[in-house]
């Protein structure tokens, strides 16, 4: 059953809190101000510069959700909300009425989906949207879209109180000095606030409890090295960058006393989809008598989906692996490249999964339901 950690703030004081440890004082995503856009960081960039993107077209907002300009589950979920915010709007102005608006709504929602199978967050977001419209049938377009600004926004809030909620839990679980791997990126960038999987680390620092951090560069997009040793070296947390084969020797030398991960998919079974390369963390840290946790919100589990097995897993460019962040390729141009975004971590590897509703452990299949109840 989840269980329950020390007394959190007030809702309205975390439905509005910002991380003070985040990377910049703007979120990673914003509305801008006249709505007729929605702002991001582009974290194709960073570390080495760091921009803002203003998406205010359907294929811009693709582009940037599948070239992971914008990345990670809940922040995909937020830049979701307000994208299909902007899109109303448009489609609104150049409706003829209700019916040709939902239409138009509805293509819009399925080509935004389509961008990122695997994070179901985004579908999550889109659907609840969507939903928005469908709940006032007939009605004038113009007076939807408002409704849906305030949908948008409540979707940004409730996704800091989160946030906030599962960084406290997280935290919860470490003691002062622990060492703790991660892998991949969810901190403030991917899921505003303080983030998810790296979330404990940020609300332990910020409340005074030390923590020495082994960071994954985690291939082949590298965002546990450009992103989050880019987060927690700005935030003054003790980080060492180490390659992905080097998780095995750092807990051999009993420097890590927990690994933490965020997640894009859980099935109701526990298994857990991450940036590849998770599982097999995971594999190391059983092998290690390490624990392992995963750190995400309610709205990552996906309950049509009983087992890892269900999870589709996305299949991305394999010149990434050849040719991404080098001058010249590192290999051939005929030799085939096999690159997976994501695995599944099998839920016997999983020690707890931290939402924030509660701390879920084994048997998840009654854990994780009773979160819906």
């Amino acid at each position: 059953m989840a269980e329950e950690g020390p007394e959190p703030a007030t809702p309205e004081a975390a439905a509005t809190q910002t991380a003070t440890s985040g990377v910049t004082n703007v979120d990673a995503v914003e509305l801008r101000a006249d709505g007729g856009a929605v702002v991001i960081i582009d974290q194709t960039l960073l570390p080495n510069r760091l921009e803002y993107l203003e998406l205010a077209d359907a294929k811009d907002m693709y582009d940037a959700i599948f070239q992971l300009k914008v990345r990670g589950a809940p922040a995909i979920g937020v830049c979701a909300g307000y994208c299909y915010y902007v899109l109303a709007r448009q489609e609104a102005a150049r409706a003829a009425g209700y019916e040709e608006f939902a239409s138009a709504m509805e293509r819009q929602r399925a080509y935004l989906n389509s961008s990122r199978p695997t994070a179901v967050n985004l579908s999550w977001a889109l659907s609840r949207m969507h939903g928005v419209t469908l709940a006032h049938q007939g009605e004038d377009p113009a007076g939807i879209v408002g409704l849906l600004r305030d949908e948008a926004v409540a979707i940004h809030r409730e996704d800091l109180a989160m946030s906030e909620e599962i960084s406290r839990l997280g935290a919860s679980l470490l003691k002062d000095g622990d060492g703790v791997l991660t892998h991949c990126n969810a901190g403030p960038l991917a899921c505003l606030g303080y983030g998810t999987g790296q979330g404990p680390l940020y609300y332990a620092h910020d409340h005074g409890k030390r923590v020495r951090v082994f960071a994954d560069e985690t291939r082949p997009l590298l965002q546990g090295a450009r992103l989050t040793s880019y987060e927690l070296s700005r935030a003054g947390i003790d980080v060492t960058l180490i390659c992905d084969n080097m998780a095995s020797i750092v807990m051999k030398n009993g420097w890590v006393q927990a690994c933490m991960v965020g997640c894009d998919r859980v099935a109701m079974n526990g298994d857990a989809a991450n940036k590849i390369g998770t599982s097999g963390v995971a594999i190391l840290a059983a092998h290690y008598g390490i624990p392992f946790y995963v750190l995400g919100p309610t709205s990552t589990i996906d309950r049509d989906c009983p087992t890892g097995d269900d999870i589709k897993i996305e299949q991305r460019d394999p010149d990434e692996i050849k040719t991404m962040f080098y001058a010249k390729p590192k290999a051939l141009p005929e030799v085939k490249c096999y690159n997976p975004a994501f695995d599944v971590t099998d839920h016997s590897l999983i020690t707890a999964i931290v939402t924030e509703k509660g701390i879920c452990r084994p048997p998840y299949t009654q854990s994780l339901a009773a979160l819906f109840e």
